[in-house]
């Protein structure tokens, strides 16, 4: 009988499926709730996989700021009645990376910078209060982050930050680069987040952004132009044969363990494949943090600071 819940982002496909899978046939005290926008084929075919019950989802569209608030008011809701046990935990796998700024999430928003950095941010503001200690909240990032040859061997151009509410407008650049380089400024939001994060949950209740490495064969580029996907199919058999590549298969189980293991360190690290590693120089703003949490407040019509249930 699970005594505690994982909530899940991502669980389709990749190593986010990987890790749904290892979750539910390592984890049987755990009930896994998934969001996702075809929640009952997915808990249909984890089911026949895994042979666990214990498994269920919502549906919810990520680039809907409407949905992901429907979304949390249910899970609220099944935690309420009962119908599943206390939400301990949080994994947040789903990512998306376009070939261009222009398009657009249901609300306006910058696609990648939409499900990538706010719905994080909605989700976890709305369920702030519904972690119970001792929990654990895993955001997925990336070494894109560095932007730098070591890296990611130069592929993706460094992060350009710049004023939130500009990150959010779609079109902002426009240049053959746009795609890449929008991802990897958002997975450096994704780290501001995480630290803003880590400053305001309650003790017990750890968060981390973690970092795969290069995991070809997910499909983070199914949205990337028709060049860019050629261009992935010729260089990933390139990158398995280096130290930052792993497959899926390995690359989800160890996500998996990473979100039951022993803790890994202190609440807010960056972890790179299961270990805390120093993230760039420039992940580590206080002012940039505190700046994405009031804005995204803004756009996501949240209230700046937390307000707990009555």
């Amino acid at each position: 009988m699970p005594t505690s819940t994982i909530l899940m982002t991502g669980g389709g496909r990749g190593l986010g499926r990987v890790a749904a899978e290892r979750l539910l046939t390592t984890q049987p005290d755990r009930h896994l709730l998934l969001l996702a926008r075809d929640g009952d084929r997915l808990v249909r075919e984890l089911r026949e996989r895994t042979g666990s019950a214990n498994v269920s989802a919502i549906t919810c569209d990520l680039a809907s700021l409407a949905d992901i608030r429907a979304a949390a008011e249910e899970v609220g809701r099944r935690l309420d009645d009962g119908e599943i046990p206390p939400l301990r935990d949080f994994l947040g796998n789903a990512g998306v990376q376009m070939a261009s700024t222009t398009s657009t999430t249901a609300d306006g928003f910058e696609t990648t910078f939409g499900v990538n950095v706010l719905a994080n941010y909605l989700l976890l503001r709305l369920l702030f209060d519904r972690f119970e200690a001792p929990g654990r909240i895993v955001v997925v990032g990336s070494g894109a982050h560095f932007g730098d040859l070591r890296h990611n061997l130069g592929l993706v151009p460094a992060p350009k930050w710049a004023p939130v509410a500009k990150l959010a407008e779609p079109g902002t650049e426009t240049a053959s680069t746009a795609g890449r380089r929008t991802y990897a400024t958002s997975k450096l939001a994704v780290i501001y987040l995480v630290h803003a994060l880590a400053r305001r949950l309650p003790e017990g209740v750890d968060i981390y952004t973690y970092d795969p490495g290069l995991v070809p064969g997910t499909g983070l580029v199914r949205d990337a132009s028709p060049v860019e996907r050629l261009a992935a199919r010729i260089i990933m058999p390139i990158f398995r044969l280096t130290p930052l590549a792993m497959g899926p298969a390995a690359a989800g189980r160890l996500l998996a363990d990473t979100m039951t293991g022993p803790r890994p360190g202190r609440s807010g690290s960056y972890l790179d494949r299961g270990k805390v590693v120093p993230s760039s120089p420039d992940s580590h703003d206080e002012t940039r943090e505190e700046e994405l949490w009031q804005v995204a407040a803004r756009l996501c019509a949240l209230p700046g600071e937390l307000v707990r249930r009555a």
